[in-house]
């Protein structure tokens, strides 16, 4: 039995920060499946498609990364998906702060852990709220978006 990891998020869009958690969490799971949660009452800069799109490009030469959309609670869809824990990323400590209350409550909720890897530290200022701003302002966003081209083209 393989060990599968869930990367959940909106990535609106995925970062290259993003894209180093991933790699990272290759070296502790079989399968990595990146979850892009879709929440209907929510307003995405960047179209379902066009993200899911991206991503593949990032990962089309490696089998063992898939991506995936989903509308559960996420450990509901970790459940699905028969994964072994949620796979979450830190840039600072207000991060950890945030993503360590979530972590409880997915545990406490549904006994699926998660595991946290940093990003590397020229990453950490990267946010995808930021990176919005920059898109919507005319500025060019592919210092903080491998293959933007996907996204904005």
């Amino acid at each position: 039995m393989s060990k599968i990891g869930l990367f959940p998020g909106s990535f609106d869009p995925f970062t290259k920060g993003h894209e180093v958690v991933v790699r990272k969490s290759l070296a502790l799971f079989d399968e990595v499946v990146i979850g892009i949660g879709v929440n209907s009452s929510k307003k995405y800069m960047f179209e379902l498609d066009k993200r899911i799109a991206h991503i593949e490009s990032l990962f089309q030469n490696d089998p063992s990364v898939r991506v995936e959309k989903f509308q559960s609670l996420t450990v509901d869809f970790c459940k699905e998906l028969g994964c072994e824990m949620i796979i979450r990323g830190l840039r600072d400590s207000k991060d950890f702060q945030y993503e360590k209350s979530i972590a409880h409550m997915n545990y406490d909720i549904s006994g699926v852990n998660t595991v946290f890897f940093l990003t590397e530290q020229r990453y950490s200022a990267i946010n995808s709220t930021i990176i919005r701003e920059i898109h919507q302002n005319g500025g060019p966003i592919d210092a903080f978006v491998t293959n933007s081209e996907i996204l904005v083209g």
